[in-house]
């Protein structure tokens, strides 16, 4: 299982966290998230995961991603 950590600074309230876990959740090839708010960070877990498909999926969700 490949892991992707990434800091979204935009990040502020159970709202983003709620949105992140759902977009995340729905990229192929992901199986885990896991969001941490105050440390605006946010753990991907799975088989065969594109980092430019998560990017781009929360980049579509209004977040602006920074790879850790």
């Amino acid at each position: 299982m490949n892991t992707l950590t990434l800091t979204v600074p935009e990040m502020s309230c159970g709202h983003c966290v709620t949105s992140v876990s759902e977009t995340l959740g729905a990229v192929p090839g992901v199986g885990d998230v896991r969001v941490d708010l105050e440390a605006k960070r946010v753990e991907v877990a799975g088989e065969g995961l594109e980092p430019r498909a998560v990017a781009a999926a929360l980049r579509e969700a209004g977040y602006e991603p920074v790879e850790s």
